[in-house]
């Protein structure tokens, strides 16, 4: 019998991100419903920023990226060789990058944030320089510790999370299912939003800051290990073979 025979699993990843996972989950046996809360967009000035810095990359000694959105977006616009450094907050945030063809020479152990502050090596001279690509809304505790080891911090906004429509009838099926995928804080708190309630109470999240968010909002959440589309769905499976399902 397939791990995941007769339970429903949400899906709230982007629409054109969701592929993976919810292939994965359904290969399983789930019947995975997506419900995208979230939506990845162009930033305000239509990459301007991030495409000018990109012309002059080799004025930084690194190029961090902290997301497989940021990681595909630096790719596009990072044009010829560079001399700066490519570091990625995970090794799924490294991938982009790499099938590009460039090489990640930083990728931490922890794949989130504090990690790659704590493998980050200290600046080798003054006015060393970073340039950070991100989401529109982030964090900051990646730029701020990068500051206080003494960076030069750039930060550019690289693309925006925004919030799409959604239909009532697959949220409707979606608060009564059994688990909830959340890949990143941001759709914790839109599902949260749409849901109107922390329905259903199960949710797998990809990493500690997800995980963190889900249960400040009162999921029952775990955590996935390794931080990755793959370590998502041992979570969901190692869920699933201790929670016996109800009916």
């Amino acid at each position: 019998m397939s791990p995941l025979a007769g339970r429903t699993v949400v899906v709230t990843r982007a629409t054109d991100q969701a592929g993976s996972l919810a292939g994965a989950l359904t290969g399983l046996g789930a019947e995975v419903i997506e419900l995208p809360v979230v939506s990845i967009v162009e930033p305000a000035d239509g990459g301007a920023a991030l495409a000018a810095a990109m012309s002059s990359a080799d004025r930084y000694d690194w190029i961090v990226v902290t997301s497989p959105n940021g990681a595909r977006r630096v790719a596009e616009a990072l044009d010829g060789p560079t001399s700066a450094r490519l570091a990625a907050v995970g090794p799924r945030t490294a991938g982009p990058l790499e099938a590009a063809g460039r090489v990640v020479e930083l990728v931490p152990g922890r794949a989130v944030a504090e990690g790659l502050l704590e493998e980050f090596p200290a600046p080798s001279k003054p006015g060393a320089r970073i340039l950070l690509a991100r989401a529109e809304v982030a964090r900051d505790v990646l730029p701020d510790g990068l500051v206080a080891a003494g960076w030069d911090v750039d930060v550019v906004v690289a693309y925006r999370n925004v919030a799409p429509d959604v239909d009532p009838a697959v949220l409707a099926r979606a608060r009564s299912a059994d688990l909830v995928t959340f890949t990143a804080e941001s759709t914790v708190r839109r599902y949260r939003d749409v849901a109107g309630a922390t329905l259903p109470v199960a949710a797998a999240c990809i990493g500690p800051i997800s995980a963190a968010a889900a249960r400040q909002l009162g999921f029952a959440a775990i955590e996935a290990d390794p931080h990755s589309v793959d370590g998502l769905v041992h979570a969901v499976v190692a869920w699933a073979e201790a929670s016996p399902p109800t009916t």
